[in-house]
């Protein structure tokens, strides 16, 4: 049975940023099509809301809203919920998304572990798989994922499958990098290096299928539905084994001409040397959970403690306690450095880690910020991230809902400035 609990927390956007969040439609002949996403754009941003609010946040007129509503009440896109009574005049009959109106299935590719949720129109989880590993093998690995998209298919039933709209996978770019520091057989490594990872699970299936970088994938699942809908410009950083993340400008997810922008993970802490062969640490170095697996691992505790509540208990206490240090001054370095190029509005992080180990490290890392100069530049307000461990998995199955249902794909949520 599908469990229908909301798994991801969605904030409500303030007052002030209502002009921003307004997707705007065209009451022009032809836009139907535009402007059915357009409403269901404002329906994910705002919740349920009446047509008259519709009307109002998208700018078009109460009876083309009304049209509109009625053919994706027909669709079974939305669904009316109850009467909002106790105002002058007739009751209003808010608009809401129609959870079981489209489905998708998000697939995160880790160095540490497969995530296969399927995810409703509504963005919650509603069904999930994971598999745990020391380094992936792609060919148990895409067997795996074979077996799991059957099963989630197969969950749906026919009728609801038919409403599958698509797959997206979030995986690093560079599964195979990291030989040495990851202890990676240069065999494995080189598997992963000529897969099309895209095309190995399209091979699988009917359904279109999507790719992105895992850390712009979790991104993209804070900016639709955690606290980037409220903040313009931010750098997102992601705690996983390997630390990465995304930026978004304007509102924009920007992936940079090579797919790389918001790579913190590849920021160098300090000046190279002329010596050949001494280059400076990477934030990676520093601020991963590989590190923290490190740690426990050389006093002989369980390394998988890193992901999970032991980490601030005895005896893994102590090791966390030193690499939250580490961390933090790592990664308030890198924070640092990009306000003074980007201008950044706010900075928020997330992880694959417990709760109240990222809330202890969100301590640190504003500790740390003090130790750094904001002379000639503003300290950016820094957020811990609402997905948590699932972010890369969800940001995967939204892609191709944004492509089915949003009014611009074009990286995601162009909004009003």
């Amino acid at each position: 049975m599908l469990d229908t609990t909301m798994q991801t927390p969605f904030t409500e956007p303030g007052e002030d940023d209502l002009n921003r969040l307004r997707p705007r439609g065209s009451n022009q002949i032809g836009m139907s099509q535009f402007n059915e996403r357009v409403v269901l754009q404002a329906i994910r941003f705002h919740g349920s809301m009446p047509k008259a609010d519709i009307a109002r946040l998208t700018n078009l007129s109460t009876q083309t809203v009304s049209l509109i509503i009625n053919r994706l009440l027909e669709e079974g896109l939305v669904a009316k919920q109850a009467s909002l009574r106790g105002k002058v005049g007739q009751p209003s009959v808010p608009i809401a998304l129609n959870p079981d109106g489209a489905y998708s299935i998000g697939i995160k590719i880790g160095r540490r572990s497969l995530d296969v949720l399927l995810v409703d129109f509504a963005g919650r989880v509603r069904e999930r798989s994971a598999l745990a590993y020391a380094f992936p093998d792609p060919d148990l690995l895409f067997a795996e994922i074979a077996l799991q998209l059957d099963r989630m298919r197969a969950l749906l039933g026919p009728k609801r499958e038919s409403r599958l709209s698509g797959i997206g996978i979030a995986a690093p770019l560079a599964l195979g990098g990291w030989q040495q520091l990851l202890s990676i057989e240069p065999d494995l490594a080189d598997k992963w290096n000529r897969i099309d990872i895209r095309e190995r699970v399209q091979a699988m299936t009917d359904l279109p299928v999507e790719f992105s970088k895992d850390s712009a994938a979790a991104c993209v699942a804070e900016l639709v539905a955690g606290r980037g809908r409220s903040i313009k410009s931010f750098l997102y950083v992601f705690v996983g084994t390997f630390i990465g993340g995304g930026l978004v400008i304007d509102s924009h997810l920007r992936s940079g001409r090579h797919g790389n922008a918001g790579a913190v993970g590849s920021i160098p802490l300090g000046l190279a040397r002329r010596e050949k062969g001494t280059l400076p640490e990477q934030l990676l170095s520093d601020a991963s959970l590989f590190n923290l697996e490190q740690l426990f691992g050389a006093a002989g505790l369980d390394e998988t403690a890193s992901v999970d509540a032991r980490a601030l208990q005895a005896p893994w206490l102590t090791h966390t306690t030193a690499w939250l240090d580490d961390a933090a001054r790592a990664i308030a370095f890198a924070i640092n450095s990009a306000t003074c190029l980007l201008d950044l509005d706010g900075v928020i992080i997330d992880g694959s880690i417990d709760r109240e180990l990222l809330d202890k490290l969100m301590q640190e890392v504003e500790t740390s910020l003090d130790y750094y100069s904001w002379e000639g530049i503003t300290r950016p307000v820094v957020l811990a991230g609402t997905i948590g461990s699932d972010a890369r998995a969800i940001g995967g199955a939204l892609l191709p809902l944004y492509a089915n249902f949003a009014p611009d794909r074009d990286l995601f949520l162009k909004l009003d400035k």
